[in-house]
């Protein structure tokens, strides 16, 4: 069995990149075989310009593996310390990046406790400190947000952004597919081993083939027939009501319909003549676009070509 197959893949430097894939589609294979953990039967990567494995080039990255281990015992603070050491650092430059680091990841105040006290999402903003340590201009990450809470990942995500406009190329492998929308630039899809899709993730989640219309003074029997006409076409439940006095929408005006079509705009058009012929009020039609979710469902769930 082969982990990956005809793999034709590059990222350009300067942006994030998106890997995704179900479980066992090589997203870990591929990150072995960057850093050199893990060797090819055949074909050839470059990564900063250099073989894999090659130690000019390992000083320029950061990883943060999946599962990241650090042994108990230490401090978080000196277990960035050691990490500063193994890439070069020296006092008192090294004792400002790991203050600085702590900083950023929102842990000075957790520094001088022991890993073993920590949670997973101090683990995981500890493991993005290690990661930056040496201010890498690639920076590998295995599920960085993996057991955090929404408001930290926030944090990381901007963490991150703020990583992307110092000039850093983010490599990114998760599972939390809202998390890469917000994130990346590009993503590349795997399926068993092959590239099943890449591409921008504007390209990839473009409207085309779904519009929610707003429509007033539709009679019952008028809906009826459109249904009937347009197979695509699904009539909405109106939204729930705002709080009151927080200024959150209330529910729709009675008389105002919210209509759903899966189609083209040939589907579209016959939709908005069917209204118009129905003395119907068109107030707004807007195109859907499609969730990352929603594209990733598709393409490895369904097998959409």
């Amino acid at each position: 069995m082969r982990a990956l197959e005809g793999l034709d893949l590059r990222v350009a430097g300067g942006g994030v990149f998106g890997l995704l894939g179900p479980n066992g589609a090589g997203k870990t294979t591929l990150v072995k075989l960057v850093l050199a953990i893990a060797f090819p039967t055949a074909g050839r990567a470059r990564v900063l310009g250099r073989t894999p494995g090659d130690i000019a080039a390992k000083a320029r990255i950061g990883y943060l593996p999946e599962n990241h281990r650090y042994p108990s015992h230490l401090t978080g603070k000196q277990v960035l310390h050691y990490f500063a050491r193994l890439s070069g650092l020296r006092d008192p430059e090294r004792s400002r990046r790991v203050a600085s680091l702590l900083k950023r990841v929102r842990m000075d105040a957790a520094g001088d406790v022991k890993v073993h006290r920590y949670s997973k999402g101090m683990m995981q903003r500890l493991g993005m400190a290690q990661a930056l340590v040496n201010d890498p201009e690639l920076l590998i990450l295995d599920e960085p947000t993996d057991g955090v809470d929404p408001v930290g990942r926030r944090e990381i995500r901007d963490l991150l952004l703020e990583q992307k406009e110092r000039g850093t190329t983010i490599f990114l492998n998760s599972h939390l597919l809202s998390e890469v929308e917000r994130l990346c630039d590009r993503v590349a899809i795997l399926k068993e081993g092959r590239l099943v899709r890449e591409g921008s993730v504007e390209d990839l989640t473009r409207p085309g083939g779904s519009y929610e219309v707003r429509a007033h003074r539709l009679r019952p029997d008028g809906l009826a027939a459109l249904r009937a006409a347009l197979p695509g076409l699904v009539v909405a439940p109106p939204p729930p009501p705002g709080p009151a006095g927080t200024g959150a929408p209330g529910p729709a005006a009675p008389s105002e319909t919210l209509l759903q079509l899966a189609g083209d705009r040939a589907a579209l058009n016959r939709l908005i003549d069917a209204l118009r012929a129905q003395g119907a009020e068109i107030d707004a039609v807007v195109p859907r676009r499609q969730s990352l979710e929603e594209v990733f469902v598709r393409v490895v769930g369904e097998g959409e070509p």
